[in-house]
């Protein structure tokens, strides 16, 4: 009688296992979680990013009895998992990182040569881009608008766009907006290599003139109101973006800016990337839609890049030689930032040692911040 007990008993308990709920979709996003450890670690892939990323896969793809009613997984109701994933599903952790990248993030690139915003304005043309080959792919409006916006390489505007537009793509559009952005330095150098000439990837850029505090604290009020009135519905990114922005330039919240840019940002930051690794359960995430939705981003992404190098040539033709700009900034037309700004550097130092286009860069990588935001308010406008 209590060997047949015991012998139940361990049975039930083998059917709880992971090992006896395994599936080989389990085991493929298990190897895709510890291929982003892998990048973050050994490669220094945005390893804010992915690391949390990474280890959310593993733990969104644990296996187990979704009969047993344990109330685990990040899908059912009521469980701690789903609890902390509802800032991704409502859409409240992006906003909340845009506060801490408007307290962290120096608009004097922008403000001191505005004609930048152009350059991250063109780079939008990924975007709508996507959009348009997403249709023809047969994909919903709302679905092809929330895909298209990985061309922004804007992780929280991905998600909260998504996360209003298509919620049941988001764990793939999230996972591929990030991966694209960890790539950022294996994607854009050729690229931008191929676009350019020997000759435009040394032009100098004059230093940019000094800006003035007034300037600093006017310019998140007025971009405020230009943005929203323009496109209200990307109210929610681009207002905490410009009112973490003035904490920083403000001079007297200097407390508050700096809990945004550092503590604020990096717990949401950690909930974040931990809950959409999560969400990306075998179940959910394996499907032909995932595999369509990677290929549409990336194509999205590398239009983005190409968008703002290809502007900057064309509109060289009509600038002076003195104020000629170099094309190797076009590529932070992305908001990735400042690794996108970063790249302009790298590369221009790689063909002239002398020639520093960080601060340059910086112009179009923070004006495609807002630039995407603007586009994601504009597809939800269009699309809600």
């Amino acid at each position: 009688m209590f060997s047949e007990f015991l012998t139940q008993n361990l049975q039930e308990f083998w059917h709880l296992t992971g090992f006896y709920n395994a599936t080989w979709q389990h085991l493929v996003m298990l190897l895709v979680g510890l291929f982003f450890i892998w990048l973050a670690i050994k490669k220094n892939f945005e390893p804010m990013l992915l690391v949390p990323i990474g280890f959310g896969i593993l733990i969104g793809n644990v296996p187990f009895n979704t009969t047993a009613g344990l109330e685990i997984g990040i899908y059912e109701e009521g469980s701690v998992l789903n609890i902390l994933y509802n800032g991704v599903s409502a859409g409240w952790y992006p906003p909340l990182i845009f506060l801490g990248i408007g307290a962290m993030t120096d608009f004097s690139a922008l403000i001191a040569n505005p004609k930048l915003m152009l350059i991250g304005a063109a780079a939008q043309f990924g975007i709508f881009g996507a959009y348009m080959v997403a249709l023809l792919l047969g994909f919903a409006p709302d679905q092809a608008g929330a895909i298209a916006i990985i061309g922004g390489a804007d992780g929280p505007t991905a998600i909260f766009l998504s996360s209003k537009l298509a919620p049941n793509l988001m764990g793939a559009i999230a996972v591929s907006a990030y991966s694209y952005m960890a790539l950022v330095p294996v994607i854009q150098p050729p690229l931008m290599r191929l676009l350019t000439t020997k000759h435009e990837r040394v032009i100098k850029m004059k230093p940019a003139r000094a800006v003035s505090q007034n300037e600093k604290i006017i310019f998140p009020i007025v971009g405020l109101i230009l943005t929203c009135f323009v496109v209200p519905s990307g109210l929610p990114l681009l207002g905490m973006l410009f009112f973490g922005n003035l904490l920083r330039e403000c001079g007297v919240t200097n407390r508050l800016a700096k809990t945004a840019s550092n503590a604020l940002t990096d717990v949401v930051t950690i909930l974040l990337g931990m809950t959409v690794g999560a969400s990306t359960q075998a179940s959910e995430f394996l499907t032909s839609e995932t595999i369509r939705i990677f290929l549409l981003g990336f194509m999205a992404f590398v239009i983005a890049s190409a968008s703002g190098v290809l502007f900057v040539k064309l509109f060289n033709l009509f600038l002076p030689k003195s104020k000629k700009i170099n094309p190797l900034i076009g590529n932070a037309g992305v908001s990735a930032v400042p690794m996108s700004a970063r790249i302009s550097n790298n590369l221009g130092l790689e063909y002239d040692p002398s020639n520093y286009l960080l601060m340059h860069a910086m112009g179009p990588n923070v004006a495609g911040v807002i630039g995407s935001a603007v586009a994601a308010g504009v597809l939800l406008g269009f699309l809600a």
